[in-house]
């Protein structure tokens, strides 16, 4: 069996079988079982001892390892590009991604929003008081969906649960260009360096609208009026240092009484506080407490409103009074940028988002080295990053060799892959969707999360196996009985109902999946089982899940039910639900 401890514990949390739980819609009963519900966040967990390598499997092929590639550094690929993976190699796919040009959003909202003016969407609009809310997000599934750097979109996406902003600020989610202008810096960024990211996502409007660093006036102790410390503290907290001293490979130091050493403390936030204050919206018409957003622009320094007083950072670094705002902000910016946290603390969480939720300590080092430029590149590369992240020995073992590697899969990008894995198209070549059905489903969605600390935080143990295991699952906090049979009937719809896209109503078409060519493959259930398992699952299904799958497909006489039925039950199985 083809799994590491991360399945083997992950699969424990999956008590019953989810056709105890009744399925979805009249089809198949699935071979998968439930994890229990979570119960509420648990406290940061030790990472677990680093286990010993145990190879167990044959090495995977080229077309299974490219696969299990496009699983981790994509949001799905088919089979025809997958086979082009395989052919061309690993490291040379990721550096010809690194060169193919950027699929931006702001585009696609500019064109919906001229189309909007002249009256296309005139018939959804009798629905909908302002359609032009929805705009951000179908620019982010048209790309998600066909955009051809594969790459920047899966890792700016993983970018956006580290550097959090939501539409569930009212301001962020009425403005079109808000949040499609935010995923357009982070796409820029992802191959760039992490200090121009740090500085581009401070100066955004949209991060200053979330965090409330827009219009931040220096202290008026006459008034009584302080610089608001949001930014200030999750800057630190969240997108760059940490709370504890980490070291290069992740753990935690301590002091002489075996606690954790913090980071920062309040008067660290109070004078980094300080040193965000005076920026507004930047664009036409410029100025300070300007009320209406410019969401295009990054914001722009008010030199009055700053406080020019000295202020003092983080390893007794002190800015000089009267040097500036913005300067006050690049020299803050580098003083967190070059802490020797930035790198295991960002880059374990890259990790964890792209490839396994408990990378052992050998594997974070060898990526922090990446980032602090131990491997030749500038501190803080995000290419070197990358290639340190999915080419490390460890990633790139057979499934099994490590027992903790894995991840469970987010829900978004199971119903994803779905779409990528059977490249869902189209007549007008436009993939529309809000995203709000399977919102509403999956209690996820890009740019949607539920506060700054994301969908989920990155040290999350449900109680139970995992737990108790050492190990931590951050997806569980998406994961109970219900959001289970939501996947499920997700793909129950998608596949047998063909409510593959939320919104074809005129102007748009339906979209659909394409089956055409394992139908080809429909009368030999064993070989339309092994193409699948390589395209799903990259060759690791078990014999006993393989055996399940084979008996329910046999008495399936109609290729098309067969195929659907096949790609449901792979869908729906523990091997798809944890990737390893």
């Amino acid at each position: 069996m083809l799994a590491g401890r991360t399945r083997q514990v992950v699969s424990l949390a999956f008590i019953a079988l989810l056709s105890a739980c009744g399925g979805g819609g009249g089809t198949p009963a699935a071979t998968t079982a439930m994890p229990t519900p979570p119960t509420s966040p648990a406290p940061a967990t030790p990472a677990a001892p680093p286990s010993e390598p145990t190879p167990t499997a044959p090495a995977m092929t080229p077309l299974a390892s490219a696969s299990r590639l496009a699983a981790r550094a994509t949001f799905g690929l088919d089979m025809a590009t997958l086979r082009a993976i395989a052919r061309q190699g690993e490291e040379a796919w990721l550096e010809q991604q690194f060169k193919v040009p950027i699929g931006r959003h702001e585009p696609i909202v500019t064109e919906l929003l001229n189309r909007k003016r002249a009256g296309e969407f005139a018939e959804l609009e009798e629905n909908n008081n302002n359609i032009e809310f929805v705009f951000r997000r179908l620019a982010w599934w048209q790309q998600a969906v066909y955009a051809p750097d594969y790459l920047r979109q899966r890792v700016a996406f993983a970018l956006s649960e580290i550097l959090v902003v939501s539409d569930k600020n009212d301001l962020l989610a009425t403005y079109p260009y808000a949040l499609s202008n935010y995923q357009d810096t982070l796409l820029t960024h992802a191959f760039g360096n992490y200090r121009d990211l740090l500085r581009a996502v401070t100066l955004h409007p949209a991060m200053g609208v979330y965090l409330s660093h827009v219009n931040n006036a220096r202290a008026n102790p006459e008034l009584n009026t302080y610089p608001d410390e949001n930014y200030a503290r999750e800057v630190m907290q969240l997108f760059s240092i940490g709370l504890f001293e980490l070291n290069p490979d992740g753990s935690e130091k301590t002091d002489s009484q075996g606690h954790p050493i913090p980071t920062y403390d309040n008067d660290d936030i109070r004078e980094f506080a300080r040193v965000f204050t005076g920026l507004s919206y930047g664009g036409d018409n410029a100025r300070f407490h300007k009320r209406l957003p410019d969401f295009r622009h990054p914001m722009q320094m008010f030199g009055f409103f700053h406080d020019q007083g000295a202020k003092r950072l983080l390893g007794g670094t002190v800015l000089p009074a009267g040097q500036g705002g913005m300067q006050d902000i690049e020299d803050a910016l580098d003083n967190l940028f070059n802490h020797t946290n930035a790198g295991p603390f960002i880059g374990r969480q890259l990790i964890q988002r792209l490839v396994t939720s408990n990378p052992s300590p050998a594997y974070v080092a060898r990526v922090s080295a990446a980032f602090n430029g131990d491997t030749g590149s500038p501190r803080g590369d995000m290419k070197a990053v990358l290639r340190a992240i999915l080419l490390d020995p460890e990633a790139l073992a057979t499934p099994g060799t490590y027992p903790d590697m894995g991840k469970l899969r987010e829900p978004l990008l199971r119903a994803l892959g779905l779409l990528k894995n059977f490249g869902v198209a189209s007549p007008d070549g436009f993939y529309a969707s809000t995203g709000y059905y399977l919102e509403d489903l999956l209690q996820q969605h890009p740019l949607s999360a539920p506060s700054v600390f994301n969908f989920f935080p990155p040290n999350h143990a449900p109680v139970g196996a995992i737990a108790d295991a050492g190990l931590v699952a951050p997806e569980f906090q998406l994961t109970d009985s219900s959001s289970i049979l939501a996947v499920s009937n997700i793909v129950d719809i998608v596949l047998f109902r063909e409510l593959v896209n939320d919104l074809f109503s005129p102007p748009f078409q339906r979209s659909r999946l394409n089956l055409r060519p394992y139908l080809a493959l429909a009368d030999d259930a064993a070989a339309l089982l092994d193409t699948l398992d390589t395209l799903m699952t990259y060759d690791t299904l078990s014999e006993q899940t393989r055996e399940a799958i084979l008996a329910t497909l046999e008495p399936i006489a109609d290729p098309t039910f067969r195929v659907q039925t096949a790609i449901y039950l792979i869908f729906t199985a523990p091997e798809y639900a944890v990737q390893i």
